[in-house]
């Protein structure tokens, strides 16, 4: 790179956090994902943290219509890592929960993926690892303000 590092410009920063990104995703494919699809992982991660939605509710997170969302839990739950129960309120309203089988696999997936990023940062001098830590520590946070604050936003508008 050929501009300085004292003081880099947020779009410079952009493009070589879209690369990362995209290596990130070239490594994280060696450490295959199978038998889910990535928008069948998104489900899975979606209810890692929301544990119990409906399904408008999973198909409002992904952007997606329910009938649409409602196949890609049918595969999930075929390979035994989605489970439908009737609601607490409404029997006739099916809430969404991760198997225990799919929380094996998003735990494994998750080992996998980051034994293929250390073999990476391996190759990185100590002081350089340092920095990446604490320059991705800022990162999350500013992205979760960010995502937080646009929820915030979605629900005034609901």
């Amino acid at each position: 790179m050929t501009s300085s590092y004292a003081r880099p410009r947020p779009q410079e920063v952009a493009r070589v956090t879209s690369e990362a990104a995209e290596l990130l995703e070239v490594l994280w494919g060696r450490a295959s994902t199978a038998p889910v699809s990535a928008s069948q992982l998104r489900v899975l991660f979606i209810l890692e943290h929301h544990e119990g939605i409906n399904l408008r509710t999973l198909a409002d997170a992904l952007g997606s219509t329910p009938p649409s969302t409602s196949r890609l839990c049918d595969r999930l739950q075929a390979v035994g890592f989605v489970e439908r129960r009737p609601g607490a309120t409404s029997r006739r309203e099916l809430r969404l929960y991760l198997s225990r089988r799919g929380r094996a696999f998003l735990v494994d997936l998750r080992s996998r993926r980051e034994r293929a990023l250390q073999s990476v940062l391996e190759h990185m001098p100590a002081a350089q690892r340092t920095a990446l830590l604490e320059g991705l520590a800022a990162f999350c946070a500013a992205a979760a303000q960010e995502i937080h604050e646009d929820d915030i936003a979605d629900a005034r508008t609901a």
